[in-house]
Order: C-alpha cells, then structure tokens, then sequence
C-alpha cells in the first residue's frame, strides 16, 4: 500500500515538472512571438506602449505635426518668408494693468472707471492684433487670417458695417472677437455725456441683436477720449478700453514708443482699408506685419486671453 502511494506521488510529481516545463516552453514561444513582432513586453507596473494614453499623445504629436505643416504651406501661399510662430497658451492668471487714468484693474475685477491702456504686462513674447472700422470687406483677408491661424480683435463701426453683416459673422464664426468702435464714429470729447452713452451704447445693441454677444472691449475713435467717455463706458457695460502703441498699414509702420521697437505686449492697430485708402490691400498689410513680428521672434496673441 506504501509503495503505491509512493508511486502516485511520483506520478504526481512528475505530472508537475512536466506542467511546468510546458509552461516555459510557451512563455519563451511567446517571447520569440513578441521578439519577431518588434513588440517589448512593458516592465513591472508599465503600461503597454500602445495603451490608451500613450496612443493619446502619440495622436496629439501627430495633429500638432499635421498643423504645422498646413502652416508652412499656407505660409507659403500667402507669400511669407517665414513660418508665423504659435503664441503660447493663455495665462491662467491674468495681468495686472496699470491704466492712463491712475485705476488699476486685476484679473476681471475693475475699479472705478474701465481701465485705458497701450499695452499688456507680460513676460510672454507677443503682441496683439486689434483692426478698427468695418470699411474693408476683402474675402482674401478671411481666408488668409483663417488658413494662417492668426488670431487679431476688430473694433466695429455701425455705419461702415450695416451694408454688409455677414462679412463680420464669418469672421466671428472663425473665433474674433468683435468689439464697440461706436456707431458713427465720431470724435468723443466732442460730445456731451448723453451722446457719448448713445454713439456706445447704440453699438452694444447692435453688435448684440446682429452677432448675438455685446462686447466687452470698446476703442473711442482716433484713440480720443474724456471722463465722460469712460463713463458712458461703464454705464453700458464696457470693461476695458484698450487703445495702442503701434501702427501697421500696406506700405509702413508707424510707432509711438521712442526707441521704435516691438515690447511684448504691444497692441498693434491697423485697418479695414484697401487700395482706395492705402499703397496696397489687407493682405499687403498682413504680409508687412507678420514678417516684421515673426522675423523679431514675436507670436501674435489673442488680446481677450489676456484680459
């Protein structure tokens, strides 16, 4: 009876080692298999090279690839020398700007009147783009700004808009920001108060009943402004009053500041002009500014994200 149960053990035993060796035989099967496919087995805890997220970043490294070869060959189309360079993502904590008035505003709290101001207080390597009126309607401007990713802010009058709208919703739909430069332009500390509150007001309605948004932005027409205008400002909701420090037409540009360079920060402004106000059109334009800020290492950033 012992001798069988030895025997059984034995067998046991052996069915065992057998098992076993088994097992190896496919682990290292499976590792030839593994080998012969290029494919790594992940170290302890790793996850598999093609495991969701790093399928995830390769996806993303691939779109960012993908974009910027579309701008090399839009820049390209467009006539530009070099590549325009990507702005870096918005601040998540906003500037702090010390405005023409002596009030400061931080993040989205203001005091007193809507704060004036040239130029944003960052470190970031960018300026901002802002284009005033209305009066140029140039479908190649729309595709350029579009196929180009340039972000820029446009300050609408409006009685150069009325004759056509939906110019202005395309640009909207391509993501601008469309802001108060009045409703007929007019030179503001010209006005009393209540005319004033009308010429901005008026256009927040409009600019609200036709693109579905009132501004927060307002610019005073040739830049010129007094108390009053800050408070009809206020009074119809503005928040912010950016003006600017440098300006960029066709065929020149124009500076402010002395030492007549780029600052990061500076607000840009130029026009909606073409060859009936200008050496050249809006495009002509584009080509001048982007090759004067890419060539100095500048970005052109969103001016909303910094306010």
């Amino acid at each position: 009876m012992r001798a069988v149960v030895q025997n059984d053990k034995s067998r046991a035993s052996g069915g065992v080692r057998i098992g076993l060796a088994l097992l190896t035989l496919a682990a290292i099967a499976s590792g030839c298999a593994q080998g012969d496919s290029g494919r790594i087995p992940p170290a302890g805890g790793q996850q598999p090279l093609d495991a969701p997220p790093a399928r995830a970043l390769d996806s993303y490294a691939s779109k960012l690839r993908a974009a910027h070869a579309a701008r090399i060959v839009a820049a390209q189309r467009w006539g530009l020398r070099r590549v325009p360079l990507t702005a870096p993502p918005a601040p998540v904590k906003k500037p702090r700007i010390r405005t023409r008035e002596g009030f400061e505003v931080e993040g989205h709290r203001r005091r007193n009147l809507p704060p004036v101001f040239t130029t944003v207080p960052t470190r970031d390597k960018v300026v901002f783009l802002t284009i005033d009126d209305g009066a140029e309607k140039d479908p190649a401007f729309l595709r350029m700004m579009s196929e180009l990713k340039i972000p820029y802010s446009a300050f609408l009058s409006g009685y150069l808009i009325k004759d056509d709208y939906r110019y202005f919703e395309k640009m909207q739909d391509a993501g601008v920001v469309l802001n108060n430069h009045t409703l007929r332009h007019r030179y503001m500390p010209g006005l009393s108060y209540r005319a004033q509150k009308r010429e901005i007001c008026g256009m927040q309605r409009l600019i609200g009943k036709r693109y579905g948004k009132r501004p927060a932005l307002f610019r005073p027409p040739f830049g010129s402004y007094d108390r009053a205008t800050l408070r009809a400002a206020k009074a119809c909701g503005i928040e912010y009053v950016p003006l600017w420090n440098q300006e960029v037409f066709a065929d020149r540009w124009e500076y402010r500041e002395w030492d007549r360079k780029l600052h990061p920060g500076d607000i840009v402004l130029t026009h909606f002009r073409g060859r009936g106000q200008w050496q050249g059109t809006m495009p002509d334009m584009i080509r001048r500014f982007l090759s004067k800020v890419t060539a100095e290492g500048y970005a052109v950033g969103r001016l909303e994200d910094y306010l």
